[in-house]
């Protein structure tokens, strides 16, 4: 009887062992679906790797969370699972789901943002590329807290958006300031190559960055930006009207048809208006890049006061008004003068 007992005691556990065995295999090796479907998800930091197990458990991606849970503790794998958007496989075995997780850096979204463009026209490609809506990136360029974090010496993040490509991973919700932040950090980066001793502060930067953005709208090429800096550091200096379209465009906003009319000239209201309103307007007009940041640090030391489009992407500079006036005579047939 006892050895009845017995040896049913040992096919149990035999049979026990290959079931077991037999779903360790199914497990580890059999992938839930073949051929396998894309399933994106998202795994937010500090998420704990059960509830990341169960989430994929849920999608379809494994057969088993605890299995998947087990298999990532005596892998050591369970803490290594990094935060993020990843593109996973219902055809990967759970072995191949962890290597992936573990190594890999996710979706990454690509936020190209070149020099020149204002805050809002930035806020728009923030949310072609999927990572905040627009209203959501301008929230969070506005916000008090955020702004004196990064020591930005101005009501918004105008100008402070420092102009590169980008790439993100995505976070859950409408959430823009992660994109801003960013954004920020990599001015204070470049800063560096800008201002390598002393930097400017409150409102030393915030003329230096105005400025900066006004010559990054006045010429696309990189060897005039000093010579435009001089130019308009020597109207500054002499108390004369910057005169640059570029403020006035951006201080019409919406209302900007493509056209400067007399009447815009003349606008006393447009805070802007350089023609009409002595000194930098309140802020910047854009967001500058490293070169024409730096030329605003060593603007180039000359007595020119003046430059006209030759209409080939170049500028004549001028000493003196009549010698500007010949200028756009000859250049622009009198469309204007700077």
């Amino acid at each position: 009887m006892l050895r009845s007992i017995l040896l049913g005691f040992v096919v149990f556990c035999l049979g026990l062992a290959g079931f077991v065995g037999y779903r360790a295999y199914e497990f580890l090796s059999l992938p839930p679906a073949k051929p396998g479907q894309t399933k994106v998800i998202l795994i937010e930091p500090g998420q704990s790797f059960e509830a990341t197990a169960k989430m994929l458990a849920a999608e379809g991606v494994v057969r088993d969370a605890d299995g998947l849970r087990l298999l990532a503790r005596l892998t050591d794998k369970a803490g290594k699972v990094k935060a993020g958007e990843f593109e996973v496989s219902t055809g990967w075995t759970p072995t191949q789901l962890l290597d992936y997780l573990t190594t890999s850096k996710g979706v990454q979204h690509k936020l190209a943002a070149p020099e020149g463009l204002t805050m809002r026209q930035i806020a728009k490609l923030a949310e072609d590329a999927g990572l905040c809506s627009a209203a959501a990136f301008l929230r969070a360029a506005s916000d008090p807290k955020l702004l004196a974090k990064y020591n930005i010496p101005a009501a918004s993040a105008e100008g402070f958006l420092f102009p590169n490509t980008y790439l993100f991973t995505r976070k859950r919700g409408d959430d823009g300031a992660y994109v801003v932040e960013a954004m920020l950090k990599e001015f204070w980066r470049q800063a560096e190559a800008v201002w390598p001793a002393d930097k400017p502060a409150g409102k030393e930067l915030l003329a230096a960055v105005t400025l900066a953005s006004i010559v990054e709208k006045e010429t696309g090429v990189d060897a005039e930006r000093p010579k435009v800096a001089g130019v308009f550091v020597n109207r500054l200096a002499k108390g004369m009207l910057l005169q640059t379209d570029p403020t006035i465009i951006y201080g019409l906003g919406e209302k900007y048809n493509g056209n400067i009319t007399r009447s815009n000239l003349e606008d006393t209201a447009n805070p802007y208006n350089t023609y009409v309103r002595p000194g930098l307007p309140p802020g910047p007009i854009c967001s500058p890049g490293l070169k024409s940041l730096q030329a605003v640090a060593a603007p180039e030391a000359h007595d020119l006061y003046y430059f006209v489009s030759t209409g080939e992407g170049e500028h004549k500079f001028s000493k003196s008004l009549d010698e500007h006036i010949n200028a756009v005579n000859k250049y622009q047939r009198g469309r204007g003068k700077k």
